[in-house]
């Protein structure tokens, strides 16, 4: 007997997916090359160089159950232009936009505004509401019914054309799972909604960036590959021999990513991405590929389908800029077990519950345990960068390594030429553990210099990158909050440092020499105690201070872990965050100015009935849309003054 396993390994909220290619067959040219001087970028020569590449990075990736020292998960194959009613652009009242890291780059979020429109997907349906009249317009469903709508998606939105993002299937954290179906939707917004192309990939999706209309969008895929089935009465290094002579034979089309496009006639066409477009760094696993696909929405699915290009290479956080995209990951850490953590220790979320989390919680998603087995890998974060400078396929440029751990995409920063990458490392018994910045060369990822030290014993819990200076959080009794200067790549240097209790798990800027923290207060022993708000002075960068601070007890917001759920204002001070405290859900309306934090009120969605029973939606998002504030909700969109607060209507999305 022989079991299928698909070795796709994810990574919670940042799991991955392999996406539209060309043929293997013939297709496109091989992406352009990069002119690096004395830096080699490493291409295979042919197919049957790939094929023996891949095969023995692989070869020597396999452990006894497969890629990853963890029991293999088996699972059955899935069966499963302007409106004539709309305003111009011209005409659009002032409006807020998602909150992104780079300014011009839009990430996917689960709503999109031009000001006339508010646009959004829930249950599998996209509705678009008119901010004008406040009534849905216009609604078009998008999945199947004998398939799960996953609720909410994200979307990208340029002109009259929205790319939809649904991510099928449960993610389990940092340990081997199936990928699920996902998908991507092009929709024609204009007059009655239409779908004109879906994206079928193989594997899991990563993350999207876009500039302008044009949308990179970043999968990864594994290899498929049929191990034999294990016996009890074998040893592990025998298994090991009969999965490593298992990749061995395996061929090539095994590891390429395949994509199925089907267009607005329902034509369907499948398409492999070809190996001669395949690249890898110097050091790779050979268990995974990483995809980057280019869709214009403007000129939607053209006759080169998303003119891929893939990299030997794992990834798990996508950072974008106008010219360059990174990647990032560790390689070892999708493949080693995860511990599971002790009842008592294990890290709470209060977007579900209410209450803040116990001692020390995890910056980023809860663990999900998978083996028992006590191996820890090595703690190295490795970095891949292509040049998305030029229309067409992007180039891969190079890749790196830095010691420690990202916490996420705002841990990296390009600037003048340089990648900044804030990382945490720890000891293998997890005892001890500091953080440094390393300042990279953009063009070859060669280190230029580092500052380290940072937090001794603690972990990064947020950064931030303006300009030539950094900001960078690290927490396990108190808070930290380290002014760096990086206006020397080759010595950056720490000039200030404000110890408070708590910490901050999202900066964002301010006005000119402020910061605005969001995060959770703590004792002095680091227990939560609820969300804080704080603004710092960080106008003399030697001596941060902290002029206001804002506490609700017993309370979580999204925005400490999804920047997009943080809403902020400058032309009012005005700043929204949702709020979960106890048994209540609702949206903390702010006023953040030079002097300080002020709460000014909360808003509220309808009560909603399931069943005989009635809950308290929670609040995902907010934007400013003229004079109203608009707030979403799973259940609907309702619109109150941005002055007074008073609502003024309610869009039911059920």
């Amino acid at each position: 007997m022989k079991t299928l396993i698909r070795t796709v390994v994810t990574a919670a909220a940042l799991a991955t997916v392999t996406a539209a290619c060309t043929s293997s067959t013939g297709g496109t040219a091989p992406p352009p090359k990069v002119s690096l001087g004395a830096v080699r970028l490493v291409a295979y020569n042919d197919c049957d160089d790939a094929l023996s590449g891949l095969r023995e990075h692989a070869a020597q990736n396999v452990g006894a159950w497969g890629f990853g020292n963890a029991v293999p998960v088996m699972y059955m194959e899935d069966a499963r232009s302007v409106s004539p009613n709309a305003k111009s652009a011209e005409q659009a009242p002032e409006h807020s936009t998602t909150n992104v890291h780079e300014a011009g780059v839009d990430e996917p979020d689960l709503v999109k505004t031009d000001g006339n429109r508010v646009i959004t997907v829930n249950d599998g349906t996209l509705r678009i509401v008119d901010t004008a009249t406040r009534k849905v317009t216009a609604s078009l469903k998008l999945t199947d019914s004998g398939r799960p709508a996953g609720g909410a998606a994200d979307l990208l939105v340029s002109g009259d054309r929205a790319l939809v993002f649904f991510r099928g299937g449960d993610i389990m954290y940092k340990s081997f799972a199936p990928p699920g179906e996902t998908e991507y939707v092009l929709v024609d917004l204009a007059g009655e909604p239409k779908v004109l192309s879906r994206i079928k990939p193989q594997g899991s999706y990563v993350d999207a960036r876009m500039i302008g209309s044009t949308v990179r969008l970043v999968t990864r895929s594994g290899p498929e590959i049929t191990f034999p089935q294990p016996k009890d009465d074998v040893s592990e290094a025998d298994r090991i021999k009969a999965n490593q002579e298992a990749v061995r034979k395996t061929p090539l089309d095994a590891w390429l990513p395949k994509i199925e496009i089907t267009d607005a006639s329902g034509t369907v066409k499948k398409d492999t991405v070809a190996c001669e477009r395949v690249s890898h760094p110097a050091d790779y696993t050979g268990t995974s590929l990483l995809t980057v696909h280019t869709l214009d929405l403007a000129q939607g699915v053209t006759s080169a389908g998303t003119d891929p290009i893939s990299l030997a290479a794992d990834g798990d956080t996508v950072y974008g800029t106008g010219t360059s995209l990174y990647v990032t990951s560790n390689p070892r850490w999708w493949f080693a077990p995860v511990r599971p953590l002790p009842v008592e220790d294990t890290p709470t979320t209060s977007s579900s519950s209410g209450a803040a989390p116990a001692e020390e919680p995890t910056p980023t998603d809860p663990t999900v345990s998978a083996q028992p087995t006590p191996t820890t890998p090595p703690e190295e974060t490795e970095v891949h960068r292509f040049d998305i400078s030029s229309a067409g396929a992007p180039a891969y440029v190079a890749s790196g390594k830095v010691p420690g751990r990202l916490l996420n995409q705002y841990s990296l920063s390009e600037y003048e030429g340089h990648l900044r990458v804030a990382t945490t490392l720890s000891s293998e018994d997890g005892t001890k553990s500091s953080s440094a910045v390393y300042v990279l060369k953009a063009d070859t990822l060669a280190k230029t210099g580092e500052v380290g030290g940072l937090g001794e014993g603690e972990r990064i819990y947020s950064v931030r990158f303006i300009g030539a200076v950094g900001y960078c959080v690290t927490f396990k009794q108190v808070d930290p909050l380290y002014t760096l200067d990086m206006s020397d790549p080759a010595a950056p240097k720490v000039t200030g440092e404000l110890k408070i209790t708590g910490y901050s798990a999202y900066l964002h800027p301010g006005n000119t020499g402020r910061l605005i923290g969001i995060g959770q207060e703590a004792s002095e022993k680091g227990r939560t105690l609820g969300t804080q708000i704080s603004l710092f002075d960080v106008s003399d960068p030697v001596n941060p201070r902290r002029l206001s601070q804002l506490f609700q007890k017993d309370a979580g917001s999204e925005a400490e872990w999804d920047p997009h759920a943080f809403l902020y204002w400058p032309k009012t001070g005005m700043s929204v965050i949702p709020l979960s405290q106890q048994n209540e859900s609702g949206a903390l309306v702010l006023k953040i100015d030079d002097s300080g934090v002020s709460k000014l009120g909360m808003i509220k969605h309808p009560a909603q009935e399931q069943g005989e029973n009635t809950y308290q939606p929670g609040i995902q998002r907010s934007m400013v849309i003229g004079d109203s504030l608009w707030t979403l909700s799973y259940d609907g969109l309702q619109v109150n003054d941005a002055t007074t607060l008073a609502e003024q209507a309610w869009i039911s999305l059920r």
